[in-house]
C-alpha cells in the first residue's frame, strides 16, 4: 500500500471510530473529547508503527519522543483536531494524518467526518480548483479570529466565514467554499502538515505568512502562523501582511 493509501485509510478509519464513539452516547462534553481522541489516537499510533515500522511518529495526544528527529520520514498526526467541536455534535472537526519528509509535508490525507457520508481528501487524488468568488472569502477561528486576517480582509473587502478546526479550514479552501485561510495565533505541527500536503497538491500556495517555507519535523513543535489560499492571492495577501508588520 502507497503511503497516500494508507493515510486516507488511517484518517477514514479515525474519523469512523470517533463518530460511532460520539453516537453510542456514554461520553459528553471533556470526557466525550478526551475519549474521541484517546480512541482515534491509539487506532492510528498501532496502524502506523505497524505498516511503517521504521519511520518516525508525532502524535498530538503521545508524549514526543525526539528520536522522530533523526528519521527522514516522520508521520505526524492529530487524532481530533477540532476537539470542541466534535464535542459540540459539530461538523468542522477533523483527522489528520501527514508524512513529512525532510522536513516538507509530502503526504496527507484529512478527513471530515461530520459531513454527510464523510470525506476524505488525499494529496494523491487532486481535483480542479472550483471558481474563485471576489471579493475573497476568509477563513477564521470561531472564538479567536487573527487580527491580520479582519484587517487584510477588511482591506481587501473580503467576506470572514468563522469555523472550527484548522484542518476543516484549510479544507474549506480546497474544496472551494473560501479563498484565504490565514492564521496568526499559534499552532502546531500536527495542525497543519496533513492540512498543507493535501493543500500543495491541489495546487494551493502555503507557507508562512511573512512567506518563508512551512518546515515539519523540528524540535519545537510550534508553528506562528500560516497561509493557505488560491494562488491567484497569494501575492497580494503577503504584501498586504508585510505593510501591517511593517505599521505602513
Amino acid at each position: 500500500m502507497t503511503d497516500a493509501a494508507l493515510a486516507a485509510r488511517l484518517a477514514e478509519g479515525a474519523g469512523r471510530i470517533a463518530c460511532d464513539l460520539r453516537a453510542r452516547g456514554e461520553h459528553s462534553g471533556k470526557a466525550l473529547c478526551d475519549a474521541g481522541d484517546a480512541a482515534a489516537n491509539r487506532f492510528l499510533c498501532d496502524a502506523i508503527r505497524s505498516a511503517r515500522p521504521d519511520d518516525g511518529l508525532l502524535s498530538e495526544e503521545e508524549k514526543d519522543n525526539h528520536e522522530r528527529l533523526s528519521k527522514r520520514r516522520v508521520w505526524i498526526i492529530d487524532p481530533v483536531d477540532g476537539t470542541r467541536e466534535y464535542g459540540e455534535q459539530r461538523a468542522d472537526w477533523a483527522v489528520h494524518v501527514a508524512l513529512c519528509v525532510d522536513g516538507v509535508a509530502s503526504v496527507g490525507a484529512v478527513a471530515l467526518p461530520g459531513l454527510y457520508g464523510g470525506v476524505v481528501l488525499r494529496s494523491d487524488a487532486p481535483r480542479p480548483l472550483s471558481a474563485m468568488a471576489n471579493p475573497p472569502r476568509f477563513l477564521v477561528s470561531r472564538t479567536r479570529p487573527a487580527a491580520e486576517a479582519q484587517a487584510v480582509a477588511a482591506e481587501f473587502g473580503g467576506e470572514l466565514v468563522p469555523m472550527g478546526s484548522a484542518g476543516a479550514k484549510a479544507m474549506a479552501v480546497v474544496r472551494g467554499e473560501a479563498e484565504i485561510y490565514l492564521h496568526s495565533g499559534g499552532q502546531h505541527e500536527w495542525d497543519s502538515c496533513a492540512p498543507v500536503a493535501v493543500a500543495l497538491a491541489y495546487g494551493l500556495h502555503c507557507s508562512r505568512i511573512d512567506g518563508s517555507p512551512l518546515v515539519y519535523n523540528r524540535a519545537d513543535t510550534y508553528m506562528p502562523d500560516l497561509l493557505i489560499c488560491r494562488p491567484e492571492w497569494a501575492a497580494r495577501v503577503l504584501e498586504a501582511v508585510a505593510r501591517l508588520s511593517r505599521g505602513d
